[in-house]
């Protein structure tokens, strides 16, 4: 490509970014560390904000930093060979700071960033692929990378956005709405079916070489439909007409690394065990459920739950769920080795589910020898006490 060419778009981008409206300010913002020995990398699934936040941090820290947005559609040509053009810009710019977005498009980025890091740059990274960043950075920057990840908004963010109250009725918008913030801010769900569509496609099918695509969507839609269910590769062969488990593993892992789902492991003190149980699936944001689920019979507990698991996820990535003696509880929270928290989830609680969701949690709760639990429910605040343990019941909007 040509220097003018990359320079233009440089400037362009730069400018756009600066008068453009900031948005609502993020909470990850004030967590996001400044580094200059470490590249910091911000990733989340597309269009959860990422580029919004990088502004942010821009802005508020890093005004005269040089940034590049590698998904500008200008740049899809762009190559390896391309960052010796783009180095001597970097270089004539005199900035010691480079936000770059979406590089991990690049064939041998990953090269190039650690070459600028031991020239002594400070270097953030935004993408929307786990494995590719974390893997590449790893194998070339060996404990010389922090990551930091980001979801669509939380229910905090969405009322803040929206200017409403914390009440019932935000919850039932934020279900079924989501937290990506241009669907909060204009409504248009067209834009998470373009999404879907862009990860099977340009993050997925492309990246991966996945020819049977058609497979890929059927398993994606049957996913969307079973938020807080149970999932078993080997029992999805014949249904989803793919040929091995090995294969659909593989289709779990690259939609995992796009941040469209979350595999959960059900709780077994082997490694064995935990890997062998069939795991407990969430979708990345309800919105996407609303728009890509087939024929999905609108289950709000499901959907409070899979929103009850991301909250979780944000402060634990040790998450669990717990079936022992043919009794459940939805979340069981570890931090170092160590349980410290069992959570149960369901829309109410009443005459016919009351015995069933306390007997779960109680024998969560004997389990690991805790004396403090809670049901998180739609809209119902209540304490009960029962063998000399408390549970405490908790409407979503108070405990989100």
């Amino acid at each position: 490509m040509k220097r003018s060419v990359l320079e233009e778009i440089a400037q362009e981008q730069k400018q756009f970014l600066l008068s453009s409206d900031s948005g609502l300010e993020r909470k990850e913002l004030s967590l996001l560390p400044d580094l200059s020995s470490h590249v910091l990398i911000v990733s989340g699934i597309r269009r959860c904000g990422k580029s919004t936040l990088l502004k942010q941090f821009l802005k508020s820290r890093h005004k005269n930093a040089f940034f590049y947005n590698f998904e500008d559609v200008r740049l899809y040509d762009f190559s390896r060979d391309d960052f010796s053009i783009l180095d001597n810009i970097i270089n004539d710019s005199d900035n010691k700071v480079l936000f770059f977005d979406e590089i991990h498009s690049v064939n041998g980025w990953e090269l190039y960033v650690r070459q600028k890091l031991e020239q002594g740059f400070q270097i953030v990274v935004s993408g929307s692929n786990a494995n590719l960043l974390s893997r590449e950075l790893g194998t070339k920057l060996t404990g010389r990378h922090i990551t930091r990840e980001l979801y669509p908004f939380s229910f905090r963010e969405f009322c803040s956005f929206r200017n409403l109250e914390n009440d019932k009725q935000a919850v039932l918008e934020y279900i079924k709405t989501g937290g990506f913030p241009e669907v909060v801010k204009t409504g248009n769900n067209e834009i998470l079916q373009f999404l879907i569509e862009d990860i099977l496609h340009r993050d997925i099918a492309v990246r991966y070489g996945v020819k049977d695509v058609s497979s890929l969507k059927r398993l994606c839609s049957f996913l969307l439909s079973n938020a807080g269910n149970l999932v078993s590769p080997s029992k999805l062969i014949h249904a989803m007409g793919i040929k091995s488990a090995s294969t659909i593993l593989d289709y779990f892992s690259y939609f995992e690394s796009c941040y469209l789902l979350n595999l959960m492991p059900r709780f077994a003190y082997s490694i064995k065990s935990q890997m062998l149980a069939p795991k407990k699936l969430y979708i990345n944001d309800t919105g996407l459920i609303k728009v890509g689920a087939i024929a999905f019979s609108e289950n709000l507990g499901h959907l409070l739950e899979n929103i009850v698991f991301y909250h979780l996820l944000k402060q634990s990535k040790e998450l669990y769920y717990f079936s022992e003696n043919g009794r459940e509880c939805d979340f069981v929270v570890f931090d170092k080795g160590k349980c410290k928290e069992v959570v149960q989830v369901c829309w109410e609680l009443d005459s016919e589910n009351e015995e069933r969701e306390i007997r779960g949690l109680m024998e969560a709760m004997n389990f690991f020898n805790i004396h403090e639990s809670s049901i998180i429910t739609f809209n119902t605040n209540d304490l009960i006490k029962i063998a000399g343990k408390t549970i405490s019941v908790i409407a979503a909007g108070e405990w989100l």
